[in-house]
């Protein structure tokens, strides 16, 4: 049985979807999803215009209906789409007035079970319903959390004889997993619509569809716990922002040093103007994936210098981030070891040891605790608290591959303006 590729155009705007439709279908693509994103923003119309340029493939319309079965199967059907899909947890009747609807007009309907609890027994009651598809989906925001489809995918295959789609972040790399777990329709999203060439890397796919074997990609892998710190090691301090909706980022802490690009645990000390103690007491505790984060409330007076520096790179730590001052900023530099700060002085204090090592404080008006994840580039720090630490890591990755394919597009020939279409998302006033 031929194995089929869908590849879901999850986006906003009606050129941008129909540009990456064109090489996707270039590179092999047997069916084209206009993905729920795209029809709330353009509606049925973008069903329509995929549907006359691509007479000839399986156009699937992604409505997740909830309600009003027939009627919304009815609309994406007279549009053109060749197969609607429907939640699965929506109430039985809604499934049934679709699948009415359906065959008054030669479309068949596939069942997504994204957000169903017992996925297996579903998929059961599904196929005496009489469904023609059952889609085994891990949302993006599951993904985010580390969530893969290929967890109960063997288990929904074994339980229907119903075709059994799959979806949720799939790329070249985990594809061959799922085919082996019986799935009859692979859905990818993001590893092709936000690959700098879509062609390129739909043919990918294909081939690791057809051979049933890993092909490497670059960045379209979700990251687990193990592998956190190569994912932020893939990304920029703006790429994190972005993912935490605008926040974590420090304010007026600047590198020292630019061309760094620091990863690591934050180990937490708090002490007051010039006092350097527990700063350099820090160095012991502190391990090779220990950036050091020091809270000295603003203080001109500075708690780190040249010597301090010596003992870190001596031990392996990361880096240093001090919500204070620094000195002798012409032997640091020579020193290679990533600092940030907010004042350079020349004026040192006394090591009286007030404060304390690892309790929760404030650096650059972001709360830090020991254990946070600090990465740090020319750009400035940010800190992710380590109960969503793979979360953000998997979502800046998704913010990095939207903005290389933005890129690719400028350099195509469009602007940013252009590719983005601002005037038309731009809040209307009056």
């Amino acid at each position: 049985m031929k194995i089929i590729l869908q590849v879901a155009l999850d986006l906003l705007n009606e050129h941008r979807a129909l540009k990456i439709a064109d090489e996707s279908v270039k590179g092999g693509a047997d069916w084209i999803e206009a993905g729920t994103p795209l029809i709330k923003s353009e509606g049925m119309d973008i069903v329509r215009k995929l549907k006359q340029r691509f007479p000839n493939k399986t156009l699937v319309a992604d409505m997740k209906t909830m309600d009003t079965g027939g009627l919304e199967t009815e609309m994406a059907a007279k549009a053109g789409a060749d197969v609607v899909c429907i939640l699965a947890a929506s109430d039985d009747s809604t499934i049934v007035d679709a699948l009415k609807s359906a065959r008054k007009y030669g479309t068949k309907v596939m069942i997504d079970l994204i957000g169903v609890k017992d996925k297996v027994e579903r998929a059961k009651e599904l196929e005496k319903i009489g469904v023609d598809y059952i889609c085994m989906h891990v949302g993006i925001d599951e993904q985010m959390m580390g969530k893969k489809p290929v967890d109960v995918l063997s288990s929904v295959v074994k339980a229907t004889n119903v075709q059994v789609a799959v979806a949720g972040g799939l790329n070249s790399e985990t594809i061959p997993g799922v085919v082996k777990a019986g799935a009859s329709i692979v859905i990818v999203g993001g590893a092709i619509t936000k690959a700098i060439d879509v062609t390129l890397a739909t043919k990918q796919i294909k081939k690791a569809i057809t051979e049933k074997k890993l092909v490497e990609t670059s960045l379209f892998k979700k990251y687990d716990k193990t592998e956190l710190k190569k994912a932020f090691l893939l990304v920029s301090t703006p790429n994190i922002s972005d993912a935490m909706h605008k926040k974590g980022a420090m304010q007026d802490i600047r590198p020292v040093k630019l061309g760094f690009h620091m990863v690591g645990r934050a180990l937490t000390v708090r002490t007051i103007d010039g006092d350097w103690a527990k700063p350099v007491e820090a160095i012991d505790k502190a391990d090779n994936d220990t950036v050091i984060v020091i809270d000295v409330n603003g203080g001109k007076t500075a708690i780190w210098g040249e010597l301090a520096t010596c003992s870190a790179k001596t031990k392996g730590i990361r880096g240093i981030v001090i919500d204070g001052a620094i000195r002798d900023l012409d032997d640091i530099v020579k020193m290679d070891v990533p600092i940030f700060s907010r004042h350079i002085v020349s004026n040192a204090g006394e090591p009286k040891g007030l404060g304390e090592i690892g309790a929760e404080i404030t650096c650059g008006n972001q709360v830090v605790k020991t254990g946070d994840w600090i990465i740090g580039d020319d750009s400035g720090v940010v800190v992710v608290p380590q109960e969503i630490a793979q979360e953000i890591a998997n979502r800046a990755l998704d913010v990095k591959e939207h903005e290389n394919r933005i890129r690719q597009e400028i350099k195509d020939g469009g602007s940013l303006g252009n590719v983005l279409k601002l005037q038309k998302w731009e809040k209307k006033i009056g």
